[in-house]
C-alpha cells in the first residue's frame, strides 16, 4: 500500500503524533538544547558578559573537568550525595511500600490517612523546612526530648549527623508521592493470589513477602529509579537546611557546589562541568536499573 506525504511526517497514528509534537518541542526547549549549551560551556573557557557584548570563549578540553575532578568540595559533595541515597532510597522503599499496603487495607480513616501522608508532599519546601528547624535546632523540641542524650554539635551543625538528618527529612517529604504509586501498583495485585497464600497457610507477614512484594516489583523499580534521581539533584534542602551545605561542607550536594561555582562565583564553565558529570553518572544508574527490569521481565 502506497503511503501518502502526510503518513510518511506524521507516521501511522497521525492525531497520536500531533499530541506528542508539543512535549516533544518542551523537552528539547527545556532539556535538550541547556543540556548541550552545558556541554559547550564545559570545554570553552566561558564567562558571563553583557547582553550583546561580543568576547573570545577559547576552547580549553578537559581542563575544567581536571579543576572539577581536582576540587575537594567537589569530590566531598559526590561522597556526600551517595551517603544521601544510601540512606534515602532504602527508608523510601520500605516504608512507603509498607504505609501504602497497610493504607491499601480496609482501616478506618483510611482517606483521611492518604491525604496526611501526601500533605508534605505538596507543602512548600521553605515552610516544611521552618519546621524542621525548629525541631532539630540546638534548643529545638527533639534535643529538649532527649535531654543528655541529644548529639553535640546538634543535628544539622554536626558534620557526621547533617547529612543523614537531611536524608530523613527528604524521605519524609516525599514519602506521600511514592506512597501514592505503590497504592497504584496494589491495586494490580490480584486479589485470588491472597487467597492461594492462605489456603496454603501463610500468615499476613509470609503473603506480605511472597505476593505483594513480587506483585509490585515494577513499581519499586520505579520508586528506587526516580528516588535515586531527585536524590542526585538534591539542593533546595541542604541549602535551606544547613546554610549552603555546611557545617564545612558536610551536607553539600553537587548541584549546590555547581550553584555556588557557577552563579555565586561567577565560574559558569566549571558548573557545567560538574553538571555534566552528574548527568553522566545519573544515566549510568538509570541504565543499570533498565537493565535490571528487562533481567526480571524475562
Amino acid at each position: 500500500m502506497r503511503r501518502g506525504p502526510l503518513t510518511r511526517v506524521m507516521g501511522e497514528h497521525p492525531v497520536g503524533t500531533a499530541f506528542v509534537t508539543p512535549y516533544v518541542v518542551f523537552l528539547a526547549a527545556v532539556f535538550a538544547y541547556p543540556l548541550g549549551f552545558a556541554v559547550y560551556m564545559s570545554f570553552h573557557d566561558y564567562f558571563f558578559a553583557a547582553p550583546g557584548a561580543v568576547v573570545d570563549r577559547p576552547f580549553v578540553g578537559f581542563e575544567n573537568y581536571v579543576t572539577v575532578l581536582t576540587d575537594p568540595a567537589v569530590q566531598r559533595s559526590f561522597v556526600n550525595v551517595v551517603i544521601f541515597l544510601v540512606i534515602n532510597v532504602p527508608l523510601t522503599v520500605v516504608l512507603s511500600l509498607g504505609l501504602a499496603n497497610a493504607l491499601n487495607a480496609a482501616i478506618r480513616w483510611r482517606t483521611f490517612f492518604r491525604v496526611s501522608y501526601y500533605v508534605p508532599y505538596v507543602t512548600a519546601s521553605v515552610a516544611v523546612v521552618g519546621v524542621w528547624l525548629f525541631l532539630f535546632n540546638s534548643n529545638g523540641l527533639v534535643n529538649s526530648i532527649l535531654g543528655p542524650l541529644a548529639p553535640d554539635p546538634s543535628w544539622l551543625v554536626n558534620s557526621k549527623l547533617a547529612m543523614p538528618t537531611i536524608a530523613i527529612y527528604v524521605t519524609w517529604k516525599q514519602l506521600g508521592f511514592f506512597i501514592l504509586l505503590y497504592l497504584a501498583a496494589l491495586q494490580n495485585v490480584s486479589k485470588d493470589l491472597y487467597e492461594a497464600a492462605e489456603m496454603d497457610g501463610a500468615g499476613r507477614w509470609k503473603s506480605f513477602l511472597n505476593v505483594t512484594v513480587p506483585g509490585v516489583r515494577p513499581a519499586t523499580t520505579l520508586v528506587v529509579l526516580v528516588a535515586t534521581v531527585t536524590g542526585a539533584n538534591l539542593f533546595t534542602e541542604p541549602y535551606l537546611l544547613t546554610g549552603g551545605g555546611g557545617p564545612d561542607g558536610a551536607s553539600a550536594s553537587p548541584v549546590l557546589i555547581m550553584y555556588q561555582r557557577g552563579i555565586e562565583q561567577g565560574h559558569p564553565d566549571v558548573g557545567a562541568a560538574i553538571g555534566v558529570l552528574l548527568v553522566i553518572g545519573v544515566l549510568l544508574v538509570a541504565l543499570i536499573e533498565r537493565r535490571f527490569v528487562g533481567r526480571e521481565e524475562d
